[in-house]
This record gives structure tokens, C-alpha cells and sequence, in this order.
């Protein structure tokens, strides 16, 4: 679920060979605002040739937090801006080169690069040890940057599935598709001991959730036109090796047939902690883990203030995105009565790191305070000495002290406070960036309009004002209403005198002034969003449409229907 995120985008050139690209690409975008025929978007379309910038210069951050009720600027951060991170070491993960053009950035061994863990945001953060409260609290702020270099992350996951048997993918194809996609178009390997777990190819990677979900956590990039072509190279490539081996792969939020029994677990050492875990903090964790699928965004703040204005303004907005993209109304291959199920999934999960986070809205919020709410969700685990080491329900706290039980004596660094915060499962995620998590995963086009919706509301200045005056005046108790109301009647979720309907399409109109001000010719990617706040209808409810007329209340087809 994590992004390579918040980085300036490396230059890229094709070294060498042909590159075919599906016609999609071959078109003409706006960039920047010049309106010529962009050659970012065959530089996007060929993502998948190895990056020709492996070492960007350092460059030292600062941000004000305010510490104590006292501003101070943040500790200096010196964020080192390698095309590989060190931090995939805290992981002990292995990437390996297939290409003989591969250089990378880091410590080689024979024909192996060892890079970073969890998906880096800028790079390897310098830290001391043991870390200190204001070292976590510095760490958050440390993402503060500037306007222009804001960037857009979207991450997207999807099922695979046997073309012949709808059956989920077991790990020996997932394997055989990851070396396929590697050795076709040039991806560094990424290994767990003798498994292969994902691919990673300058600032993308491709990662496995639990259940065999693949996920890309995209590049950080400018405009939404490189974002959508990002995409489409991804699903070109996957489908590419996919289609080959008789797989495919299905846009939708939630597995609409087969039960979590029926799903092989990927040989990932965090996964099998989580298993062990999950029942004893909540009915529904197991199907999160190994039935869910999601879209989201990650974007930047310039400040601690900005932080705190798109923190609340998507906490607030989140359940109208899970209603504009609620797209799993199946279970075991009926209707569940849900439209948003894997929204739902979260709400038993494990109450202690998910839910709409109320004290972002006291008016003493800031990183400080996100920290402490951080240092009291229960630990998974620590990667020690190259093993994962189950910490489950022992504080992070302890861990600062030295006193936890499973690792007496170990201090935490920054990779130990950073893996920690992806354990961690709010509606809207701080990190080093802002992560908007309220969306089902869905068809291409509606991979593209999940950050179309956000970026036009968070980085326009006068979209965002409009939105905190609309919802300046929302009580915690109804923002929850309308986070547990949408997962059942999108919206058509009764609020206040209306419908939930009639408040998505003012702040749908904000998106679209806000994409219309930044000048790239955006807005065509809201056209899957507006035509859903206009009409009402969910993609779920259309989905059961087609289940209980043109299907014959068979799920079988929307393998098809949602067919990438």
C-alpha cells in the first residue's frame, strides 16, 4: 500500500531497441501549460526502460512545526535523492538487476543491488539512534515543500485471476508474471529470501498485497495526463505477460466470488504476522487483508498549516469519494448489501488504527499531535536482524525505551518509525505526504479520476478555502454518519435537509475550477466522477443492475464487465 512518493521526478531516456506502446499513448496533452505535443508522454509511456538519472542531488528541507505550543523549525533532514532508497534495507529486501543497462544506486553483491524497504517517499532519511519524540515529530515535517515541487503518487491494486476458472492467482503465476514483466520491460526484482515479492523500476514499484493483490505505487509526477499514462503503461505491460499465461486481472473494490479461504497468502513475512493478528482485534480484518482492493492518491503540503487545511478537508470529503467510487457490491457471488463492502471491511478491522481521526479537527492539531496518536496504535512488528519479529499489540513507546518484550534492550531508528506508520489505517494517512484512502479500485478510467478529484480540490488554494467553508460547520457525529451511511446507499445518504448527492456535485464543480486553475487541461478526467454525482448511481448499483437483469444473478460476468 505504500508509494515511492514526493521525489522530483528523474529525467528518462530509451537506451537503445524498440519500445511498443499500446495507441493510447498517442496523444496530444497540454504540460505545464504550453499546450505543445508533450514529450513527457512517451517518456511515460516508457517507464518500463530503466531510469538514465541515478544520483540527484542532496537537498536539505526545512518546515516549521510547532513543538510544544512553541513554532521551531524542524531538524535539518538531509534527504539524499537516489533513484534507490537505502531504506529498503530496513526491510532486508533484495532487488535484482535483469538488465545489462541497470545501474542503480547502492550496495551491489555479485549481480544484486540491495536497496530499501517500504517504498521510500524522498530517500534514505538520515537518523540517530535511539530516535527522540522531536526526531518523529521532524521526520513528519520534513515533508513540507514548496508549491511548485507538489508531486501526484497514485497507487492502485487489482485482482488476478485464471482466465478459464475465475480461480485466484496462486503464488507460483504471480512469480512466473513477476519474472515475466521483469525480463520484458526491464524491472529490478525484488526478493524475500528465495521469493520473488515485487519489481521496482526508478520511482515505481509493483508490490503483492496478502492475498496476491497486485499493487503499482506510481512515480511522483506533475500532471494528471503523465499520471493516466503511467497507468496504461502499467496494465499494457501486466496484461502483456498476463494474457500469455491465461490471467487477468479484475477493477473492483472488493472479490466478488471467492472467500478468503479460497485465496493463497503471499510468502511475505509481515503477511503472516498480520494473519495471526487480525482476529483477535476485529471481525473483518482477515477479509481486508485478503478481499480488498483500493485506488489512492498521495499529495504534498507546503507547511504545517497547509497539512492540517488538506488533512481535515479529506477527512471530511472522504465518504463522498467512497461514494462517487463504490464498486463492490458482491460477497461469495451474491449481492452483500453493501455498495462500498470494502469500505465497510474497515470499520471491524481493528478500531485502534482506522476510523475519521476527530482530533484532526481540535485546534491544536498538528504533527505533534499526529505522533502522539501514532506512538499509541499497537505495533506489528520489527524487521531485526534481517527477521521479522512479532511485536504484536507492544508499544512504540516501549520500543523508544528499550523496554519492548519482544526486543529488549533494541532502540527504534527513523526505518523502524516509517515502517510503523504503514501499519497504521485511517481514512486519510499522514506521512511525509497525505494519503487518500476512502476509494474502491475500479476500471482504468476511474484510476485516472481518483486523483483528478483530489488534486483539483487540495492543490487549488480557493478550491480547498470552499471546501473547509462547506464543511466548517460538520459535527464529528455526522462526518461518521456519512462515513458508515455511504458504504450502504452511497449518494442517496440522507444529510441534513438533502441527499449526500446534492453536496457532491458542488464540491465535484470545486474539483474542476480547481483543475481548470492549473492551467495542465485536466478536467476531462473528472467526466467518470461528474457523471456519477450528477445521476446519483454508483458504479455498485450499476453493477447490480446488470446482476439481477442482463447476468442472471451470476457474478461470473463482471470478470468480464470489469476486465482490464
Amino acid at each position: 500500500m505504500e508509494s515511492v512518493f514526493s521525489a522530483s521526478s528523474p529525467s528518462r531516456k530509451l537506451r537503445g531497441g524498440t519500445f511498443v506502446f499500446p495507441w493510447f499513448f498517442v496523444s496530444k496533452v497540454s504540460i505545464l501549460g504550453t499546450g505543445k505535443p508533450a514529450p513527457e508522454l512517451l517518456a511515460m509511456a516508457l517507464m518500463s526502460c530503466p531510469g538514465s538519472a541515478h544520483y540527484i542531488h542532496s537537498e536539505t528541507v526545512q518546515c516549521k512545526s510547532s513543538i510544544g505550543g512553541v513554532s521551531s523549525v524542524a531538524r535539518k533532514t538531509e534527504l539524499s535523492k537516489e533513484l534507490f532508497s537505502s531504506s529498503w534495507d530496513s526491510l532486508g529486501l533484495t532487488v535484482q538487476s535483469t538488465s545489462l543497462y541497470s545501474h542503480g544506486v547502492g550496495r551491489r553483491r555479485g549481480h544484486q543491488l540491495i536497496v530499501g524497504a517500504s517504498p521510500p517517499t524522498e530517500g534514505a532519511v538520515v537518523s540517530t539512534e535511539p530516535v527522540t519524540r522531536k526526531d518523529l515529530i521532524d521526520y513528519l515535517a520534513s515533508g513540507c515543500k514548496p508549491k511548485e515541487k507538489w508531486r501526484i503518487g497514485t497507487e492502485h491494486e487489482k485482482f488476478g485471476f485464471e482466465i478459464k476458472t475465475l480461480k485466484p492467482m496462486k503464488y507460483e503465476q504471480i512469480a512466473e508474471l513477476l519474472n515475466g514483466i521483469s525480463e520484458r520491460f526491464d524491472w529490478e526484482k525484488i526478493m524475500e529470501g528465495d521469493n520473488i515479492i515485487g519489481l521496482k523500476q526508478g520511482k515505481q514499484s509493483i508490490s503483492l498485497e496478502p492475498g496476491g493483490q497486485f499493487e503499482l505505487s506510481g512515480a511522483p509526477l506533475e500532471t494528471l495526463h503523465q499520471t493516466c499514462a503511467e497507468v496504461n503503461s502499467h496494465l499494457y505491460q501486466v496484461k502483456a505477460v498476463a494474457e500469455e499465461m491465461g490471467l487477468g486481472f479484475l477493477g473492483i473494490g472488493f472479490q466478488p466470488k471467492w472467500r478468503h479461504e479460497d485465496i493463497p497468502v503471499m510468502p511475505k513475512g509481515r503477511y503472516e504476522i498480520m494473519r495471526n493478528y487480525m482476529p483477535k482485534v476485529g471481525s473483518l480484518g482477515l477479509d481486508m487483508m485478503f478481499r480488498t482492493c483500493t485506488v489512492q492518491v498521495n499529495l504534498d503540503f507546503s507547511s504545517e498549516s497547509d497539512m492540517i487545511r488538506k488533512f481535515r478537508a479529506g477527512l471530511a470529503l472522504q465518504p463522498i469519494a467512497t461514494a462517487i467510487f463504490a464498486n463492490s457490491p458482491f460477497t461469495d457471488g451474491k449481492p452483500n448489501g453493501y455498495l462500498s463492502m470494502r469500505s465497510h471491511i474497515w470499520t471491524d478491522t481493528d478500531n485502534a488504527r482506522t476510523g475519521m481521526l476527530p482530533f484532526v479537527f481540535d485546534e491544536s492539531f498538528g504533527f505533534e499531535q499526529y505522533v502522539d496518536y501514532a506512538l499509541d496504535v499497537p505495533m506489528y512488528f520489527v524487521y531485526h536482524n534481517k527477521k521479522y519479529v512479532n511485536c504484536m499489540g507492544m508499544s512504540f513507546r516501549d520500543f523508544m525505551a528499550g523496554k519492548l518484550p519482544c526486543l529488549p534492550g533494541v532502540y527504534p531508528n527513523l526505518d523502524d518509525w516509517e515502517n510503523h506508520l504503514t501499519t497504521i489505517f485511517p481514512e486519510v494517512r499522514l506521512k511525509r505526504y497525505l494519503e487518500m484512502r476512502g476509494a474502491d479500485g475500479g476500471p482504468w478510467r476511474r484510476l485516472c479520476a481518483l486523483p483528478a478529484f483530489w488534486v483539483g480540490i487540495l492543490y487549488d488554494d480557493f478550491s480547498l478555502q470552499n471546501v473547509l467553508d462547506l464543511t466548517a460547520d460538520w459535527t464529528s457525529e455526522e462526518r461518521q454518519m456519512l462515513r458508515n451511511g455511504v458504504t450502504k446507499h452511497g449518494l442517496k445518504t440522507p444529510f441534513r435537509d438533502g441527499l449526500l448527492k446534492h453536496v457532491a456535485q458542488e464540491v465535484v464543480k470545486f474539483a474542476k475550477d480547481g483543475l481548470e486553475r492549473r492551467g495542465f487541461k485536466e478536467t476531462g478526467f473528472l467526466n467518470e466522477v461528474a457523471q456519477v454525482a450528477n445521476t446519483g448511481v454508483t458504479p455498485a448499483e450499476k453493477l447490480l443492475e446488470l446482476y439481477h437483469g442482463k447476468w442472471g444473478q451470476s457474478v461470473d460476468p463482471v470478470f468480464e464487465e470489469l476486465l482490464y
